[in-house]
Order: C-alpha cells, then sequence, then structure tokens
C-alpha cells in the first residue's frame, strides 16, 4: 500500500486536473468539445497529469499574429499547420516527429496490446487513424510497456475495494501533511481530512492483511466515507455531471493497472447497470459506501 502512494505521488505531485473532453459514450474518447472550466477542487496527485489522456482540446484565441499557430491549440496527436490564406488547421502529428523518450518509464500501452515510446508516438499514431474501426477501439490502456495482465479472479475483485479504499484515505492524509503552502486541497477538504488525521483510531498506512483492513472500515466506517466521494469529485470534472466517463477515469485507472490486476474489472463492475457512465451512487457501492451517504 505505502508503494501505491510513494508512486502515484512522485509521478504526479505537482498535476492539477485540468480541461478535458467530454464524451458521450466510453468507447469514444474523442470529441470537438469546447474547454471546461475546472471546478475549485484543489489538486489530485492521486492521478496523473490529465494532459496525458487529453484528446480534445482545441481552442483559438482571437488574437491576430503574424504565426497564428502560436495562439492555436491542437488536442493531442495533431499538429498545427497554416493554409495558403495563413488560416490555422491542426493535422495529425507524424509520429516519428514526437520527442524521443527518456526512458521505459515513458512507454505506453494501447488497447491493441502494442507498447508505444510516449503518449505523443501512441496519440500521434492514434490521429492517423481516425474514421477507422481500428481506431474507433484504440485507446491508451495503462503506462509503462506492454505485459501480461493477469485475469482477475472472483475472490481477488471483492477484496480489490478493501485495498483500494484504505489507499485513498492514506493518500488524503499524505496530501494533508505535506500541504502547507502546495494547496493540494482546498480549506474546506482540509477540514475534513483533519477530523481523520487527528482520529486516534486511523489505521496507519502500512501492509494489511485483509481481515484487518475489512474490520477496520466496519469499525470506523466514517473514516472511509469522504475519501470515497473525494476521489469521484476529483474524477468528475468535465463536465462536473455526477458521472464518470471513460476518459476522467483514465487518469486514475492507466497507473494503476500495471500493479494491480484487477483495476480494469473493478471499474468495469462499477458501472452496475452498463451504461457506460459509472453514476456517484456506482462508485460509492463499489466501494461499499451505503446509499444514504
Amino acid at each position: 500500500m505505502r508503494v501505491w502512494i510513494v508512486f502515484l505521488l512522485c509521478l504526479a505531485g505537482h498535476a492539477f486536473a485540468a480541461p478535458t473532453e467530454e464524451e458521450p459514450v466510453v468507447e469514444e474518447l474523442v470529441t470537438e468539445e469546447p474547454v471546461v472550466e475546472e471546478a475549485e477542487m484543489g489538486s489530485n496527485p492521486v492521478q496523473v497529469e490529465v494532459g496525458e489522456f487529453d484528446e480534445a482540446i482545441e481552442v483559438v484565441e482571437d488574437v491576430a499574429a503574424e504565426n497564428p499557430c502560436l495562439i492555436y491549440h491542437c488536442k493531442k496527436g495533431k499538429v498545427c499547420e497554416v493554409d495558403d490564406g495563413n488560416t490555422p488547421m491542426c493535422v495529425c502529428q507524424d509520429p516519428s516527429t514526437c520527442p524521443p523518450a527518456d526512458g521505459e518509464f515513458e512507454h505506453v500501452c494501447g488497447t491493441d496490446n502494442k507498447t508505444y515510446d510516449s503518449s505523443c508516438h501512441f496519440f500521434a499514431t492514434k490521429c492517423t487513424l481516425e474514421g477507422t474501426k481500428k481506431g474507433h477501439k484504440l485507446h491508451l490502456d495503462y503506462i509503462g510497456p506492454c505485459k501480461y495482465i493477469e485475469p482477475c479472479l472472483d475472490n481477488e475483485l471483492n477484496e480489490f475495494p478493501l485495498r483500494m479504499r484504505d489507499w485513498l484515505k492514506n493518500v488524503l492524509v499524505t496530501l494533508y501533511e505535506r500541504d502547507e503552502d502546495n494547496n493540494m486541497l482546498n480549506e474546506k477538504q482540509k477540514l475534513r481530512v483533519k477530523k481523520i488525521y487527528e482520529n486516534e483510531k486511523r489505521l496507519q498506512a502500512g501492509e494489511h492483511s485483509l481481515d484487518l483492513l475489512a474490520h477496520d472500515f466496519e469499525k470506523n466506517y466514517n473514516m472511509y466515507i469522504f475519501p470515497v466521494h473525494w476521489q469521484f469529485g476529483q474524477l468528475d470534472q468535465h463536465p462536473v455531471d455526477g458521472y464518470l466517463t471513460h476518459s476522467e477515469i483514465a487518469p486514475l485507472r492507466a497507473p494503476l493497472i500495471p500493479m494491480e490486476h484487477c483495476t480494469t474489472r473493478f471499474f468495469e463492475a462499477c458501472d452496475a447497470d452498463s451504461d457506460k457512465y459509472i453514476a456517484l451512487e456506482e462508485w460509492a457501492s463499489c466501494f461499499g459506501i451505503k446509499e444514504r451517504e
């Protein structure tokens, strides 16, 4: 559990929730929606930088310039070019123009089970496949080179939320401890986490048996309600509508898959009505939080 916290805090300690796209269904990550202003949620070091999964930011500022591409921003996988009339437009980036990866840590695995040198290489490749069946099905699956992910057994799926709940609680406590000047949490969030932090009954971070985690959840149930709701709020940003789409979950899901082989099945199971959206009630139920909470 401690490895989870250290890994993800190091990976995205400076990341802030940034605008991503609104999408109609889970399978379709690319839409052409305007940038949505971020709700005042504070930063989210639980998840990787949202920009890594941002497939649909295209913004034009009405400012005259000799090179209009300087103020014309294209979504991931595209670059700006001007036509004969000096009008900017976004075209697919040639994957060979992406900067070389500094190391294996920049590699990403696509849903085609192919390792890409970086997210730049992935999105550039995906762009070239726009309008095709293959492109429609291709998404970024997880961070790191592709590897064998063992199947998640039923008993393992039942155990997953025990660790996940404890992890979310410990991440919030860690943020609170480090948050003197970093503004990782807003004032209201700090007050909520302070109650958890100062509670002498709190189970300290560490490797615990599943029986102990289950017992602690039953004994100190109220400590886990806010961390679960907090994480939903951090993900539900684009738009803030009480539902999570595939792209909204991706920043949390992608770094977890290589470490927790039940991640994909867990999030799929959270969509209880199979409508390709995870509502707040479904999310809470996945973590064992009662509906009245």
